[in-house]
């Protein structure tokens, strides 16, 4: 169907700005943040407000890194669901999806662990999927000190984070790690290598050309070579069989629809329970643009609902 119209304005001013970026990742992230800051407001609505939120730091491998803890106005204990956010690997804040973690937070009625992996190319594969993985496990081992319930834990993420989610699932399977009840991806990355089809269909000019993403692997991986492996390339895993329940969203006007949508096929495939959402009109980030769309609100509504019937069947 055509691109939503209320986006229209947003893919030409994305345009402008793409002339005007230049330098490298790491110099261009606070403009990045600044951006994100700005505008966010314009498309997102500010979520509800949860009744505390506080930063902790989680030792991981090489240092420490910061969790955001988001917990609900009700008496716990509360499910938990580990969050990671989106930026090719190399940039995005914890600031930036702060309005998605305070709805998932009291309309789930969970605590929202929104994790700030390490980011690249100062850490490159594998830092994501190792801080992302090391962090569930050090919340579920502090359950109890956090009011959590280890017997109901989701994990999800937003484009790179989402790949960073699905690799951590991947991970708690394979190393017997936390029971996880649910895995949300929105607009996922699965793999690396540019195979799916999205990439060849979907063409530039809608917010996430595919010089942006080649210029993010770059920096991501430190060999080409690398994106087969299963840590990058979930989609690429020998087996997926014994994963939790999946909710997958993508965008019809997004190049990493096709890696959303084989990772769909894959999970099913291997007897997964998997619900597919695409999301006609729009593109790559749109689905979280809760105050312009209203296809953005109730598909939100429906993510959540979907983690919050996880955690109930848990």
């Amino acid at each position: 169907m055509p691109l939503e119209p209320r986006l229209r304005p947003l893919v030409a001013l994305g345009r402008l700005a793409d002339r005007h970026r230049s330098g490298p990742i790491v110099e261009r992230r606070a403009q990045e943040a600044r951006l994100a800051r700005r505008g966010g407001w314009l498309v997102m609505q500010p979520g509800p407000r949860p009744r505390s939120i506080e930063d902790r730091s989680v030792a991981v491998d090489g240092g420490r890194i910061r969790v955001r803890l988001y917990r609900p106005p009700t008496p716990g204990p509360h499910p938990l669901y580990v969050f990671f956010h989106g930026g090719g690997w190399c940039v995005g804040t914890l600031d930036e999806r702060d309005p998605r973690c305070r709805t998932v937070c009291v309309d789930a009625d969970c605590v929202v662990a929104s994790v700030e992996y390490r980011l690249a190319p100062e850490c490159q594969f594998p830092t994501a999927p190792d801080d992302g993985y090391t962090a569930l496990c050090r919340l579920v081992e502090d359950a109890r000190a956090l009011g959590v319930d280890p017997a109901r834990v989701a994990v999800g993420g937003e484009s790179s984070g989402g790949n960073v989610a699905a690799v951590v699932a991947l991970r708690a399977r394979d190393r017997s790690g936390p029971a996880l009840c649910h895995q949300w991806l929105d607009v996922p990355v699965t793999d690396c290598t540019l195979a799916q089809p999205g990439h060849r269909e979907v063409p530039d000019g809608y917010l996430l050309d595919a010089a942006a993403i080649d210029e993010f692997l770059a920096a991501y991986l430190p060999d080409p070579a690398l994106a087969t492996d299963p840590s990058a390339s979930p989609l690429r895993a020998d087996r997926h069989d014994g994963l939790p329940p999946a909710w997958i969203t993508t965008a019809e006007y997004d190049k990493l629809r096709g890696d959303g949508e084989a990772y769909a096929r894959a999970l099913e495939a291997a007897g997964v329970p998997t619900t597919h959402v695409r999301l006609d009109g729009h593109l790559h980030a749109s689905f979280a643009f809760t105050r312009l769309l209203a296809s953005s609100r109730a598909h939100e509504r429906d993510s959540v609902a979907a983690l919050r019937a996880a955690f109930a069947a848990a």
